[in-house]
């Protein structure tokens, strides 16, 4: 077996032929994780016929737990985004809170959205929004950029049932309901300093959006995907869309309290049974397929073909980056980096935060950077002495952050709201950074109440 530095060697090279496998050979990100992790498998040692077998049990645990809830999730999305329910939240906050206060209504809409939705879809979903608002306004682009975009990453990285926070959640054994809890918490300072202040300045004398600009055929395509989607169906309500988007967060944080006390009846049972992760996004699908069906032009059976093909890569990624991570465990990589770390004096929240932030940036996925150090961390949090929930949601934090040209994210952001790649680094890179700092300044905050809060 390899040991001391050589396992470190080991660990850099599998994150620079990540790299290389996705972003210069285009492979899928599903294939490279296997490649790579059957090759750190033979040099870290372990025996050739036990590899396989490391790979599948991760991958099968890291599923049990979230395959199912990935699923719903995403035709939970898939149904508020074909009925306009997502577009009509953001129209509503923009027009509750001014045109004065539009930085701020963009990022709560973008932390709204992309609790169900995934960054990408939600981007190009809203982008038409910021422009007009850009425009009428008379806000900076860059402004507007990025407030949509750090509210979009800090839920997608930070509140369940996305997928990574979900994950992380799992691996670390920390509650589903609490996690959401404390994530929204954490979420709030996080996307004011950096979707509000931030944003406020970065775009300070920058110039509005403009029509001369020219749409790339990408963003085109991706208007005319929007345009389609809202059609002339009958308009949904703007309470009945957020009352679907808040429909299983509620049932999950309430079965969370719930479990935490002594009741003993069929009232509480039965609520906690309907609270229960999966129980709950089953339900909301079936509660939302209803209401929303009057605001459809595709058929329900089309939209979950759709969700079904999205998600089933999404799936198979999470369960390889659950192999890849056991794979490192195994071969000793992750205790050895969290000994080198420790022997730092490092303190395990930020050790947490720094090791998902350096997983961001060199895969350019967050929820593949959670996933593999959620995976490899997950398991010592009670031997480092670490608040399961504290280190899931300092590893959530890590993951928002540090997006480069790597990250798909990174060239939907760029070219979808026509800013030049400096620009974008200003806006999306540098906003999701800070706002990854604060939200590690919060779980901090969080952690003088540990014992205190339930939950922590």
């Amino acid at each position: 077996m390899a040991s001391g530095g050589m396992l470190v060697v080991i660990f850099l090279l599998s994150i620079v032929l990540l790299l290389l496998l996705i972003i210069k050979f285009n492979w899928e990100p599903f294939l490279a994780l296997i490649g790579v992790s059957i090759l750190v498998g033979l040099l870290a040692g372990i025996p050739a016929m036990e590899i396989p077998v490391v790979i599948t049990e991760g991958f099968g645990s890291s599923l049990a737990g979230v395959g199912l809830i990935i699923g719903l999730g995403i035709m939970f999305g898939k149904l508020l985004e074909a009925s306009g329910a997502v577009h009509k939240i953001a129209q509503t906050l923009v027009k509750i809170f001014g045109t004065k206060k539009t930085p701020a209504a963009v990022s709560l809409t973008g932390g709204l959205v992309s609790i169900p939705v995934f960054f990408d879809a939600a981007f190009i979903i809203l982008v038409n929004l910021i422009k007009n608002l850009s425009k009428q306004a008379k806000i900076s682009m860059m402004t507007l950029t990025t407030s949509l975009s750090v509210g979009l990453i800090v839920t997608h990285g930070m509140i369940p049932p996305t997928p990574g926070p979900l994950i992380v959640a799992d691996n670390v054994g920390a509650s589903v309901g609490f996690y959401i809890l404390y994530g929204i918490i954490v979420s709030i300072p996080a996307v004011l300093v950096a979707g509000v202040f931030y944003a406020k300045w970065i775009g300070k004398n920058k110039p509005v959006y403009s029509n001369a600009d020219e749409d790339s055929e990408e963003q085109s395509k991706g208007n005319e995907k929007i345009t389609d989607s809202m059609g002339d169906k009958k308009e949904i309500s703007a309470g009945l869309s957020f009352g679907l988007l808040l429909f299983p967060i509620v049932l999950i944080v309430i079965g969370a309290f719930l479990d935490l006390q002594n009741y003993d009846n069929i009232l509480t049972s039965t609520l906690m049974f309907i609270g229960e992760t999966n129980v709950a996004l089953f339900i909301s699908v079936l509660v939302t397929a209803f209401m929303v069906r009057p605001y459809l032009k595709e058929k329900t059976s089309s939209l979950y073909k759709d969700a079904i093909e999205s998600g089933g890569l999404i799936i198979l990624i999470s369960g390889a980056g659950g192999g890849f991570g056991a794979v490192l465990n195994e071969g000793g990589i992750g205790n050895y980096l969290v000994e080198l770390m420790t022997g730092w004096s490092m303190p395990i929240l930020l050790l947490a935060f720094l090791f998902a932030q350096i997983l961001r940036a060199a895969l350019g996925n967050t929820t593949l950077a959670l996933i593999t150090a959620s995976t490899v961390l997950g398991p010592m949090a009670a031997e480092l002495g670490a608040s399961p929930l504290l280190l899931g949601l300092a590893i959530s934090a890590g993951g928002i952050g540090l997006s480069l040209p790597n990250d798909s994210g990174f060239w939907v952001v760029n070219k979808f709201s026509n800013l030049s790649v400096k620009d974008t680094l200003k806006t999306w890179t540098a906003g999701g950074t800070i706002a990854g700092v604060t939200a590690l300044a919060m779980v901090y905050v969080l952690s003088l109440f540990e014992g205190i809060l339930p939950g922590l």
